[in-house]
């Protein structure tokens, strides 16, 4: 077999440091990457309810598109035949593609794991849809994004420490393999860190990939059920197993807390569906917590969602007008509800970045979050007098909606 090609020399650039927390660029063949950095999830080539002219408003540092299903629709043939990503989406920026590794995890119940990859049910009709080391990478080579990641195995928290040493291991050796076959020496691979929330086995993964001198490593199998404790604590140990000259990247993490207390531990890339997702529901954040727009509070309120924000949404409409759009089902609510929500996480890393440019990050961190935390406790508490509010009549749509996700494994259900 023939020696795989070199790998890109993504060429990172720390350009300062507040304790762990860091801003650093690095090169793609489509542009730099400047970090803190929150990455949208573009699942199936497209941010749900968004058009181009959205994302070039928020002008996100990187896309992130879902191997497994753009594999299924339109099929990675189509999208090579259109020049790969860039080309068939028109977003000419930076692209990273997952490897469909989730999908192990995400549609678990559809799913039979073996030691070459995993054979998952469609949820589309059924059929049989096999994925691997090899599949993930020849997939993910004819996407043609910038950043692509090793096929991994993840499994839900709790589980048994077997099955994580176990999962451990097939990620090693799917990794190795991914790193193998590679063809391309223009695409960056990202190894994945596996473990649970077992310390010894999160550095037995990192280290093992470590060996393989990957152009980056990302942080997998958090957020899948353990608390934002056993999170941060997990986190913090893992990213002391990872080489400092190399990005990090957090998977699935999107709550603004859990991304700025990420920050601070070192974090660079960061991806979650939560923007999206809660935007569609009306759940929107804003500085002081989240703002559960059907609510009757805002009925009669000509205040703006977030007074700081420069988005569309902020700048055009009243708290009232977005009420009237969500409790009357109009299509353009969850647009707006995405476009807001999307914009809001991308400009937080964005101000993280500056702040740790500027050396007051610890401060203005410590400042955000009492302000936010502040308005989600006083949320709270009025939630506890009316706990159904306007939001009671669309739970029935909402669970429809969580059915459709949890069955796709996109990873769009609501927990």
């Amino acid at each position: 077999m023939s020696r795989p090609p070199p790998h890109p020399d993504l060429a990172l650039t720390l350009e300062a440091c507040a304790g762990a927390a860091r801003a650093t660029s690095f090169s793609t063949p489509h542009g730099m990457v400047r970090t803190p950095a929150f990455m949208p999830c573009a699942t199936g080539g497209s941010l749900k309810g968004l058009t181009q002219r959205h994302l070039e408003a928020i002008a996100p540092e990187v896309l992130l598109a879902n191997t497994y299903h753009l594999h299924l629709r339109p099929g990675e043939a189509v999208v090579r035949a259109l020049q790969g990503l860039h080309g068939f989406t028109a977003w000419k920026r930076p692209w990273i593609t997952d490897s469909g590794g989730y999908q192990v995890f995400s549609l678990a119940p559809r799913s039979a794991v073996d030691e070459e990859g995993v054979t998952v049910k469609s949820h589309l009709d059924g059929a049989p849809v096999r994925l691997g080391p090899r599949e993930a990478m020849a997939i993910q080579e004819a996407l043609g994004a910038d950043l692509v990641l090793a096929f991994d195995h993840c499994l839900g928290l709790p589980a048994a420490r077997e099955e994580l040493a176990l999962a451990v291991a097939r990620t090693t050796r799917w990794a190795r393999c991914c790193a193998e076959v590679r063809t391309r020496d223009d695409q960056a691979l990202f190894g994945i860190v596996q473990g649970g929330a077992d310390l010894e086995l999160r550095s037995e993964s990192a280290h093992a990939l470590v060996e393989l001198d990957l152009p980056g490593y990302a942080v997998g199998g958090l957020a899948v059920g353990e608390g934002p404790e056993v999170l941060r604590a997990t986190l913090a140990h893992t990213l002391g197993c990872l080489p400092p000259d190399k990005p990090r990247y957090l998977m699935g993490v999107g709550r603004p807390t859990d991304l700025l207390d990420a920050v601070a531990l070192g974090v660079d890339l960061f991806d979650c569906v939560l923007p999206t997702r809660n935007g569609r529901r009306g759940h929107l954040f804003t500085a002081d917590g989240v703002v559960r727009i059907a609510q009757k509070a805002h009925e009669l309120s000509e205040a703006p969602l977030d007074s700081d924000c420069p988005c569309e949404v902020c700048r055009t409409h009243s708290r009232a007008y977005l009420r009237h759009l969500f409790a009357t089902g109009e299509h353009s609510a969850t647009t707006l509800g995405a476009l807001h929500n999307v914009t809001f996480l991308v400009n937080l890393l964005r101000r993280a970045r500056e702040h740790i440019l500027a050396g007051d990050f610890q401060a203005w961190r410590a400042a955000f979050l009492t302000r936010y935390e502040t308005g989600e406790r006083a949320w709270r508490t009025s939630h506890a007098q009316d706990p159904e509010g306007a939001q009671g009549s669309r739970n029935a749509r909402l669970e429809r909606e969580r059915k459709r996700a949890r069955a796709d494994g996109s990873g769009e259900a609501a927990p």
